[in-house]
């Protein structure tokens, strides 16, 4: 029996909420483990619960840098000076250098192969944002393996080169270089702070004088923008809604 509300159709109701729900699968694709896109140029990890600028280098692409390496203070006031627009009305602040606190239960400042100390390879600790992206996210490969022999498909490019930048996964304009971390280097924090080699897959730290690349980070989620597709198909569900209930109320 066919179950009318307010001249609308229940059964077509039925058939158009179907019909989005099937077309918001087939648009949204399948999300990564971890790593998922926002949209406009915003990814969000779900493990870390922080959403990253989808260009690594954007401080180049949107002209604030020549090549987007800054030292750590400039740095630090690029990326604490982000307001970034997806659609119109928004305004998404809070943006910092990723993140970078101790491995273990504090800073440990050995080296190591096998990211069980602070300084070293293979850092795929959750409390060390790039290394987790690197290794975790990206699936990158660091110099040497745990073990300490080496390899040669390292680095941003696969092929243990340096220099350059490329796309990998969802990340876009990756450098293959040094970027920096948000964290001082606790035995000499008024001159040196964390970095991370994109090029090696190396955390280790540096003079904070000098110029190495910036990625953004803000915590948190942001909510995703549909892809015009599926805009498309709401508006198709409502028309069918709308001449379904002109068509009962032309039958009354």
């Amino acid at each position: 029996m066919d179950i009318h509300f307010k001249g609308i159709d229940m059964n077509a109701l039925k058939q158009v909420s179907l019909a989005l729900a099937t077309a918001g699968l087939l648009t949204s694709g399948v999300a990564q483990a971890a790593l998922n896109d926002r949209g406009g140029g915003l990814l969000y990890d779900d493990v870390l619960n922080v959403t990253w600028l989808q260009d690594a280098n954007y401080a180049k692409t949107s002209g604030y840098d020549d090549d987007g390496g800054m030292n750590w203070s400039a740095a630090n006031t690029w990326a604490s000076s982000l307001n970034i627009s997806r659609v119109a009305g928004e305004s998404l602040t809070g943006w910092r250098l990723a993140a970078n606190t101790p491995v273990g239960s504090d800073w440990n400042y050995a080296w190591s192969n096998n990211g069980t100390t602070d300084l070293g390879y293979n850092v795929t600790s959750s409390h060390s944002e790039l290394g987790y992206m690197y290794y975790v996210n990206l699936g990158l490969k660091g110099y040497v393996n745990p073990d300490g022999t080496q390899r040669g498909d390292f680095g941003v490019l696969g092929n243990g080169t340096w220099g350059g930048q490329a796309n990998v996964g969802l990340v876009n304009n990756l450098r293959n270089g040094v970027y920096w971390s948000g964290a001082a280097y606790v035995p000499n924090p008024a001159t040196n702070a964390g970095l991370f080699s994109t090029d090696t897959g190396g955390q280790h730290y540096g003079n904070r004088s000098l110029e190495y690349y910036a990625w953004a980070v803000r915590p948190g989620d942001v909510a995703a923008v549909p892809e015009p597709e599926t805009y498309g198909m709401l508006l198709a569900g409502l028309g069918l809604l709308g001449l379904a209930s002109r068509r009962k109320q032309k039958a009354a």
